[in-house]
Formats: structure tokens, sequence, C-alpha cells
């Protein structure tokens, strides 16, 4: 237990040097937010990854999902990894940095009001991204707590409190420049985590074809092509986890601030090849929970006999890693939280102030105060989001759901097809996005569960873009500066 604390010890000393290293580069808006819009292929390849999988995915989705669906549930790596990750480096990567060079925006807000010429759609995406922002990052402090405590024994409560005044800490320091510098440090400690997660699995587990074996014994269904929920919710949550990323400003703000096009394609193999590594390892991890797991030798995991979704993996990790390597899985999880809680607190923090602030309220204001406001409203996101994991509304997975649900139902429609395809106007950016975010919260009102409410609403935000725009006058050709490529 001691030599854990030193290491973690530290762990958190070297995020809060190159805190202060980035602190002394960061001068302006642009550097706090993009880093000078300078950042290289692996340093973004590793942010891009790390920012996208978190504690969400190895606590929340891979425990959920594996002892639901079993093997099937390798499919969402398989989307995240060819679509989530592959599918918006080559399809999207140049386009969406050639797009920020053209409009010169920071944000998605700014894209949408220069390229629908539309205040209107800049406030409802800026609102949209702070209010479901908030849960998206309260579930990754949920993940980690959770880890804190099967780990080290240490109160839920308290080990909030410690991550999220270490998180505000590090970012409110540095902003993006800290980011994808201690990214690449994260990145590295996950590969070599979940490398030592498989061979820990394996070990205890006798191989995989006992594992395989075990687990298809108790419902052969576990070990086939789709899980005994069905193949609509394993859909639900492949759709939702793969597509959304398309147009979640927090992946989206990779390209904006990467260096240039060769960049990007060396980027796109990097990033596509740790994505395959970290989600295949952590999706198969969670299916293993119905061998390695039951009420008897994880109590804490169950309840009246039935499993605690998000309590799984935490209780997994504890029983099979060994004593000295269990706080390089720590450090795996925690390397992939701190990434992503940066990644969401830059977003909302620049949606709040660059977006609604200098946007509708102060547009003389200085860059040097835009930069310092959002320091302080990125502390503020930390403790709203802190005050959220503190009353667990829902599962893991249900808070993300909804939130990468409606995030995606608001900005599928306008960004892709704004990209894309010239004829997308004003009218049909803004029915999408409005009638897509409402599919989604109306279905989730009505009982429907998150992911699949989430992937209704983003389907419904990308049918109507197009359709809308083709039966409405088409968009002033000034509005659309970047050429389809």
């Amino acid at each position: 237990m001691v030599v854990k604390a030193v290491i973690l010890i530290l762990y958190a000393l070297v995020i809060i040097t190159i805190g202060v290293l980035g602190l002394k580069k960061t001068r302006t808006f642009a550097d706090y937010f993009l880093g000078g819009g300078k950042i290289g292929p692996w340093m973004t390849a590793f942010t891009y990854g790390a920012a996208y999988f978190s504690a969400v995915l190895f606590i929340g989705f891979a425990g959920k999902a594996g002892w639901s669906f079993g093997y099937s549930c390798l499919w969402i790596a398989v989307g995240n990894t060819l679509v989530g990750v592959l599918g918006v480096w080559w399809l999207l990567g140049y386009r969406i940095k050639k797009m920020s060079l053209e409009y010169n925006v920071h944000t998605m807000g700014e894209y949408f009001e220069k390229r629908y010429d539309s205040p209107f759609l800049k406030l409802f995406a800026s609102l949209s991204i702070f209010i479901f922002f908030v849960p998206y990052s309260a579930a990754v402090f949920m993940g980690l707590s959770y880890l804190f405590r099967s780990t080290f024994g240490i109160d839920y409560t308290l080990a909030l409190i410690l991550m999220g005044g270490f998180t505000a800490l590090y970012l409110v320091m540095g902003g993006y420049k800290s980011m994808t510098m201690i990214d690449m440090v994260f990145g590295m400690i996950m590969v070599l985590g979940v490398v030592i997660l498989m061979m820990s699995v394996l070990d205890k587990g006798h191989g995989l074809n006992n594992i395989t074996a075990t687990v298809a014994a108790l419902d052969p269904r576990l070990t086939g092509m789709v899980g005994p929920p069905g193949w609509w919710p394993l859909f639900s949550l492949v759709f939702l986890t793969s597509v959304a990323p398309m147009a979640m400003p927090q992946l989206v703000q990779k390209f904006y601030a990467i260096k240039d096009k060769r960049a990007i394609k060396i980027g796109m193999v990097g990033s596509t090849f740790f994505a395959l590594l970290i989600t295949s390892i952590g999706y198969f991890t969670g299916a293993t929970t119905r061998y390695f797991l039951t009420p008897d030798n994880a109590p804490q995991a169950f309840e009246n006999g039935k499993p605690i979704y998000d309590a799984l993996m935490p209780e997994l990790l504890t029983n099979i890693i060994p004593g000295g390597l269990t706080v390089v899985i720590l450090l795996l999880i925690l390397s992939a939280s701190m990434s992503t809680l940066a990644a969401l607190v830059l977003i909302s923090s620049s949606a709040v102030t660059k977006d609604f602030y200098a946007g509708f309220i102060n547009k003389n204001i200085s860059d040097r105060n835009l930069t310092l406001l959002m320091r302080v409203t990125s502390a503020f996101f930390v403790i709203l989001s802190v005050i959220m994991a503190y009353f667990k509304p829902a599962t893991i997975v249900g808070i993300l759901g909804i939130s990468w649900g409606a995030i995606g139902a608001v900005f599928l429609g306008p960004f892709i097809w704004g990209l894309l395809f010239k004829r997308t106007n004003k009218t049909g950016a803004i029915a999408s996005s409005i009638l897509g975010l409402m599919v989604c919260l109306i279905l989730y009102i009505k009982g429907i569960s998150s992911t699949e409410a989430g992937t209704i609403g983003m389907m419904i935000s990308l049918v109507v873009a197009p359709i809308v725009s083709f039966l409405t006058p088409a968009p002033n050709p000034q509005n659309n500066k970047v050429k389809q490529v």
C-alpha cells in the first residue's frame, strides 16, 4: 500500500510539473485552448485516444457490456476502432483542420455561426455542450472513485474530492499544451497497462480456451455473435460510441490543434492501433467478469445476487492483477480518465467563455481576460461535475448514454453535412439539431435506455439535415468557404 501511494504521489508531481511548464508557454487563448495549433502527429494521436477512452470504458462500459453481452461486446471495440477513430481521421481529419483555418474558428459554436450564418445555432450548441458535458464528466469521476475505493479502500466521497481538486489544478494551469504533453505519458502508461491486464486475465483464467468454455457453459449466447440482450441493444452501443465521435467537440478539437495534413496521416495510423489495443482488451476483460466474479468472492460487486455494473471491473481488477502490478492498472485508468476530463473541461469552459460570453455578452473582451475567464470557468465546471458524481444519479453507462446521445443528436447533422455537403443550409442544420435532441430526450424520459434513445436521436439528426436542406432554399455560397476535398 505504501509503494502504491508513493508511485501515485510521484505521478501527481509529474503532472503538476508539466502543468507548470504549460503555464509558462500559455500566453493567449489560442495557446490555452489549442496549444497554438501546432501539435504534432504522435501527440495528437495519443491525446485523441486518451480523450476517447477513459474510466467510462474500463469501469462502466466494459463491466456492464461485458457481463450482459459476453464476447459480442467486442463488436463495440471494432466499431470504435474502424469508425470512431480510423473513419474520423481518414474522412474528416483534414477537412476539420482546413475548416478551422479558413473560417478562423476555435470552437464548434463559432463554426456553426459562420457556416450557417446562425447566432442561434451557436448559442444552442454552446448551451448543449455545457449542460450535457457535466454528466459526462461526472461519469468519469464516478468510475475513478469506484476504482480508488476498491484499490485503496478510500471512501468514495473522499476519492471524488481528491480527483476533482487534482484535475482542476493541473488543467487550470496549462490548458491544452499541458494536456498534450502529459497525454504522451498517459498513452504509454495505457498501452503498458492493457498488456499487463491481458496477460493477467489469461494467466488467472488458465488460458483463453478455459475461460471461453466456462462462460459458454453459463449461457452459449455469451460467446456467440450477439449476446443475450439481442442485436438492437448491441447495435445501439456500437452506433452510439462509434458514430458520436464524428462530431464530439472534445475530439474534433484535436484536429483544430494538429499541425498539418502530413501530421494527420501519420497520427491516423498511431491512433487506430492505439484504439484497437485499448478497446479490444478492455471489452474482452469485461466479458470475463462472468468467469471471475461471484457474490461469494466479490460481495461489493453484487447486491441481492444481482451485479452492480459499475463495481464489476474494479472488483475484477483487484482480484486478478498481481499485487505489485495493481498500481500500473490504476495508473492506466487514471491516465485515460485525466485526459478525458481535461478535454471535456476545456470544451465546456470554451462554450461558456468564447461562444456565450465573448460571443453575446462582451464581444470586446481582451484575449488576456478571456484566457483568465477560461481558467475560472474550467474550475467551476469541475466542481459541478464532482457534485453530480457525488449523488450518482444513474449507472456510468446510463449517464454516458444520454450525454453522448444528446451531444451527438445536436452536432452530427449540422457538423457532418456542413463539412461534406455544400447544399446543407441553416434550416436543415437547426431542424436536425433540435429535432434530434428532442427525440433523444423524449425517448429517454419515456423509459427507453439512454443508449437506445441516444442512437435514435443521432440517426434523426443525420437524416433530417440533408432532407430539410433539399426541401428549402440553398444557402448563401459565401457561407461555405471550405471546398469539398
